[in-house]
């Protein structure tokens, strides 16, 4: 069954593209028609690329990891920030920061900082502090979190990035591309789709298209985190089950080597008490 049908693209207005000469000749496959200047995207083909999408970073969920969502236009920003904050994923909708992936150990050591001022302010080491320093170890810590503090459980690089508007978020997409992370993205008409290892045809320019887009693949993920749950909830029942059994084979290993032990050290008193007797026995024959 289809995580989205036509109908709901439809009424979405997922099927609304750009000008025609503003489009990208790469995007032709994934075109329906023209009308009145503007392209058509092929909802059957944005249908069946969701449900590609979504079966793929359902199991990544599954498997525990980490997709970050990165979107920084008006529109998708809130929409990107609810759904991924929803299943528990990094996300960013402010401005890229530069190097984020290529450099990530320093994003890293920016995500300490913020850290750091926390326990400040905990410890009560920033009620000691002056005025002056405590208003710009604010500032910092404010700046750190709305740039940063989406991505402060993003301890590793994410296992793939999920973007709305490929063109705009060129950087991101450069990033992932070179280091061999898998894109997901929403690919308008206006874009080229070569760097994105799933394309899902969209409009990438209305609230309601991003909403219905990331609905379906939220949804396919928390379905693989919920999996994920169960699963682990399965190994541990096993594992009280067996602890039992396991319990019962070691006692019946350590009695069977306590039973060859003393059968060793009977054979072995046997062969000193026979010693004598056999010299005895070669006297008497001399």
């Amino acid at each position: 069954m289809s995580r989205v049908n036509f109908d709901q693209l439809l009424e979405a207005g997922v099927h609304f593209g750009h000008l025609k000469r503003k489009w990208n000749p790469a995007m032709a496959p994934y075109i329906f028609m023209e009308r009145n200047g503007i392209h058509i995207i092929d909802l059957y083909k944005t249908v069946a690329k969701v449900d590609e999408a979504a079966e793929v970073l359902k199991n990544l969920a599954r498997q525990g990891k980490k997709v970050l969502f990165v979107a920084t236009k008006k529109q998708a920003k809130q929409v990107v920030a609810d759904k991924a904050a929803s299943i528990g994923m990094p996300y960013v909708i402010e401005r890229w920061p530069g190097g984020m992936l290529t450099n990530f150990p320093t994003i890293r050591k920016a995500i300490k900082k913020m850290t750091t001022i926390d326990k400040m302010t905990k410890d009560g080491t920033f009620d000691n502090l002056s005025k002056r320093e405590k208003l710009q170890i604010t500032r910092q810590r404010a700046k750190l979190e709305k740039t940063l503090g989406s991505i402060i459980d993003l301890t590793r690089l994410p296992s793939a990035l999920f973007v709305v508007d490929v063109m705009k978020e060129h950087i991101a997409v450069r990033e992932a591309n070179r280091l061999g992370i898998p894109v997901f993205g929403m690919v308008d008409t206006n874009s080229d789709p070569g760097n994105i290892d799933f394309v899902i045809p969209a409009n990438d320019d209305a609230t309601k298209s991003v909403e219905v887009i990331l609905g379906a693949v939220c949804q396919a993920m928390s379905e693989g985190l919920e999996e994920r749950k169960a699963e682990k909830v399965d190994t541990d029942a096993t594992g009280e089950e067996e602890a039992p059994r396991r319990e019962r084979r070691a006692k019946s290993t350590i009695r069977k080597s306590a039973k060859k032990e003393d059968a060793v050290e009977d054979l072995a008193q046997e062969e000193v008490v026979e010693t004598p007797v056999q010299d005895e026995a070669e006297e008497v024959k001399e």
